[in-house]
């Protein structure tokens, strides 16, 4: 047996992230007997078990580790055909129009190369529609895996490239912004150590499980009226130079690595006009 239903990918993604097979029937709307018949039967007919069950509860096997990996990817992959199929065919909106490009871009940053590609690409004969799509730090990638975007600006070190097609379009260092009034706004160059651990001042943290006593950022505007007010710090690209207030000020950081941007997309795209959005990126 060699192929799946995405029936059965969705029970069992479901069942192995919440490892209860109550709160999985719950998260998926149907009764739990079902549910469990139908992860028994799907082990049948891999002939491997995906699950230990005992009094403790529910664990995952070698095997299921392995299907839980691939089978988030599938149901991306299958979620991602439906958005861009529905998006070509201009079926996602009343006012959508058929052939449109969705460009995610991690908010605020890129911000001049991001005005010079969408002015250059509306130049072009044939050009789509580009809707940008601001996002969050590094959800660029999973965006492009899930079909919200077709293309995306990404930046290394911060952000993966495995599994996507992409081309290098810009260098570039980094700084440390920080609220005008600070001490270390003075200086006219910082390190990482010199930010690393400033009483009254932790460094921004963007996700839940990044380590620091920092506030959790959701946005940009979040983000700037902290600095401004004098209760986090943040490193960003230099381009991030752009969307500073006066309450900011921004100082280079001589050991961070350098910040390369990328144009990516995924593997498989046959797009003309991602490919023209790529050619025209690649000249600016």
């Amino acid at each position: 047996m060699d192929t799946l239903e995405t029936r059965e990918l969705r029970y069992f993604v479901a069942v192995a992230e919440e490892l209860h097979f109550g709160r999985a029937a719950g998260r998926l709307g149907i009764a739990q007997p079902p549910l469990s018949r139908a992860i028994q039967q799907l082990e049948r007919r891999l002939g491997v078990r995906l699950l230990e069950r005992d009094r403790r509860g529910v664990a995952l096997t070698a095997a299921g580790e392995t299907l839980l990996s691939e089978g988030r990817a599938a149901l991306a992959a299958t979620t991602a055909a439906a958005r861009r199929t529905r998006r070509a065919g201009g079926a996602d909106g009343p006012d959508a129009p058929p052939d449109r490009l969705v460009l995610a871009v991690k908010a605020a940053a890129s911000h001049e190369l991001l005005h010079k590609l969408l002015d250059a690409y509306a130049a072009e004969p044939g050009a789509a529609d580009v809707e940008v799509l601001p996002s969050g730090t590094c959800e660029q990638g999973e965006m492009l895996r899930d079909g919200r975007a077709d293309v995306a600006l990404m930046h290394a070190p911060f952000n993966s490239l495995a599994g996507f097609d992409s081309e290098e379009l810009t260098s570039e260092g980094q700084i440390a912004i920080l609220p005008a009034a600070h001490p270390l706004a003075a200086r006219t160059a910082l390190t990482l150590a010199d930010i690393a651990d400033v009483p009254g001042l932790p460094l921004a943290r963007w996700t839940r499980d990044e380590p620091g006593p920092g506030p959790e950022i959701h946005d940009q505007t979040q983000l700037a009226q902290l600095i401004a007010l004098g209760r986090t710090a943040a490193v960003f690209p230099d381009s991030a130079r752009a969307w500073l207030w006066a309450e900011h000020t921004a100082v280079p950081l001589t050991d961070a690595p350098p910040v390369v941007t990328h144009i990516a997309w995924p593997a498989h795209s046959r797009s003309l006009a991602l490919a023209l959005l790529v050619r025209t990126a690649t000249r600016l």
